[in-house]
């Protein structure tokens, strides 16, 4: 199996992505939250600039419904020297799919297909594609799964929720199972296709057959029974991305792998970590403890009476006051 980082909005830049592989690493691919502009401000060229993404496998995410952004953005990402970009589909966001993209795309199949049309036809980097399984309604998803089984996408990663359900509604796993169905087994025309080619040559047939593209489950992934669960259920599909579940427990790929949980040395270097690549790139004291509470809202949640410590972390006037509590709760800390 493989363990994705998911792309995180606010949290998962590359002072986390890095502090993470120093003291943990069992994540085979990071994913960057979405660039949506040709005109990249400071914080996002600093995110992407190669020299601050060494030592892993990471793919750029571009989220628009432009295709001449997506394709500008895709020659930018290869001369930085990316070799993949994701589109994202599945953004649930309200000021994101008000302007019809992210998971607000799936609204306008006719407008969604066209721009898969050229962006597939005209991209530079192979494309993978992370989605939602509709706005509004179960019945979405059989014409949005269609649609996309027709692109040679690298990955299609699927999150198993509308975009109404946000992050609280139900997971809905019997529509990820249409898809892994779909996609496991060549429509008829492609199993002639296969048959002849596997007649003629094989190399030619191992091309052809990578056309159906491998699937990746994202959704609701805190625990190793939830991991199991995945893996019971959709036995065909062999890589997973974690985002919320990853970010209250940073071990927690580790544990998927049949590591030991997080020590207290571990958590304590991710902590200082963080701290000290946060204080070197922000001058403002309050906007370093903005961007650590957003860490805090899901680490907190590994942490006995997590709410009171998070309570603490908001109420810190100080970086010295925010280094007081989180140190007084790293030192009695044990893994729930």
């Amino acid at each position: 199996m493989n363990f994705y980082m998911a792309p995180m909005e606010g949290i998962t830049n590359h002072i986390y992505r890095q502090a993470y592989l120093h003291h943990f690493g069992q994540i085979d691919r990071y994913f960057m939250p979405f660039i949506s502009s040709l005109g990249l401000n400071y914080k996002e060229i600093r995110d992407i600039a190669p020299e601050n993404n060494q030592g892993m496998d990471i793919v750029p995410q571009i989220l628009t419904n432009h295709a001449d952004i997506f394709l500008g953005l895709t020659e930018m990402f290869k001369d930085l020297g990316y070799r993949e970009v994701n589109l994202n589909i599945g953004c649930p966001s309200g000021t994101v799919t008000a302007k019809g993209r992210g998971s607000g795309f799936l609204r306008f199949l006719p407008e969604l297909e066209a721009f898969l049309d050229e962006i597939f036809e005209k991209s530079v980097l192979p494309v993978s594609v992370k989605t939602r399984i509709g706005y509004e309604a179960e019945e979405e998803w059989p014409a949005i799964l269609e649609l996309l089984t027709r692109y040679p996408m690298t990955e299609l990663i699927i999150h198993p929720r509308l975009r109404k359900d946000l992050y609280k509604g139900p997971v809905r796993p019997h529509l990820y199972e249409m898809a892994e169905r779909r996609m496991a087994a060549p429509t008829e025309e492609q199993s002639a296709e296969f048959e002849d080619l596997r007649d003629k040559e094989e190399m030619a047939y191992g091309e052809a057959r990578q056309k159906i593209s491998p699937l990746c489950y994202n959704g609701d992934v805190y625990t190793v029974e939830d991991y199991q669960t995945v893996c019971n259920r959709f036995p065909n599909t062999d890589r997973v991305m974690l985002g919320r579940g990853l970010i209250a427990n940073p071990g927690l790929a580790g544990e998927l792998k049949g590591e030991a949980p997080m020590t207290r040395g571990q958590l304590e270097g991710f902590l200082d970590e963080l701290f000290g690549g946060y204080r070197g790139i922000i001058p403002e004291d309050k906007n370093i403890l903005y961007r650590l509470l957003e860490v805090w809202t899901y680490l907190a949640r590994s942490f006995p009476e997590g709410d009171k410590l998070l309570k603490k972390i908001r109420k810190s006037k100080s970086l010295a006051e925010y280094r007081s509590v989180v140190a007084a709760a790293v030192s009695e800390w044990e893994m729930i």
